[in-house]
């Protein structure tokens, strides 16, 4: 397995694709690895040159000591670009990865193309809410935290319906590291666009799950409408609408990268 060795950890990832093609990373929400874009790298690693990566913590890639903020995890995806010879690239992040992907448009935007935020805020829930899931995990690690997880990330029709997707998705959200879990969540709780938006440049595409209860719809119209070139767009879905409807956010994510 491919691995960008940092100071303080080091982070897998894989590249696929074509060379010479338009460069497009994908960056996945808390909770899971570099496999839950796997229908999206089905569907666009004819058309693309593409990084997926696990984040710090997540995966397989490990996880430095103490707590993080959002600008640590913009950081990681800097030096990957870097470390692969990037210069450009579309970028497509959800959920926390969508708190990376404003990061990166306030203050790397020179380095995108177009940039997709999906299932995210400009900030995502409370301090205190955040403070609590620590707590939890702290006390109990990450398995109490599983049942709820899935029911605020997938619709009961699709855990019923596709039962080895979600049992994949709950693996991966087991696997990882504690430490790693509790020092992204202190990066989202600290993270706050809202007052950054108008900082993004760079064409935006807003997606949401239109029955997500950690980030509705208003939070991605809020997005949309407080950048430079924003656009909103939202599929059947949850938390995790790539998978849950992988076709339609395929679709839409076909239509705005290459327009």
């Amino acid at each position: 397995m491919p691995f960008l060795d940092l100071t303080t950890h080091r982070l897998h990832y894989r590249v696929s694709g074509p060379e010479g093609r338009p460069w497009l990373t994908f960056c996945n929400s808390l909770g899971t690895d570099l496999h839950m874009w796997d229908e999206q790298f089905a569907a666009f690693e004819s058309r693309f040159r593409i990084l997926r990566y696990d984040r710090r913590g997540h995966g397989a890639s490990t996880a430095p000591a103490g707590v993080y903020d959002i600008a640590d995890l913009g950081r990681d995806v800097l030096a990957l670009w870097d470390g692969l010879g990037i210069e450009r690239t579309h970028f497509c992040g959800l959920s926390i990865g969508g708190l990376t992907g404003q990061w990166l448009g306030v203050h790397a935007g020179q380095r995108l193309e177009r940039l997709v935020v999906c299932a995210t805020a400009a900030k995502i829930g409370t301090l205190e809410s955040w403070q609590e899931r620590i707590r939890q995990v702290q006390a109990g690690g990450l398995l109490p935290l599983a049942e709820g997880t899935v029911q605020r990330w997938f619709r009961p029709g699709f855990v019923s319906a596709h039962p080895l997707v979600v049992d994949e998705i709950v693996g991966s959200f087991l696997a990882t590291s504690p430490d790693g879990y509790i020092g992204c969540c202190n990066a989202v709780a600290g993270a706050d666009f809202r007052g950054q938006l108008a900082g993004i440049s760079v064409p935006l595409l807003a997606i949401a799950g239109d029955d997500d209860p950690v980030c509705p719809p208003a939070e991605l119209r809020h997005i949309a409408g407080g950048v430079a070139d924003g656009r909103f767009a939202q599929v059947p879905g949850r938390h995790i609408c790539n998978l849950e409807s992988p076709q339609p956010f395929n679709a839409l994510l076909r239509e705005f990268l290459q327009a």
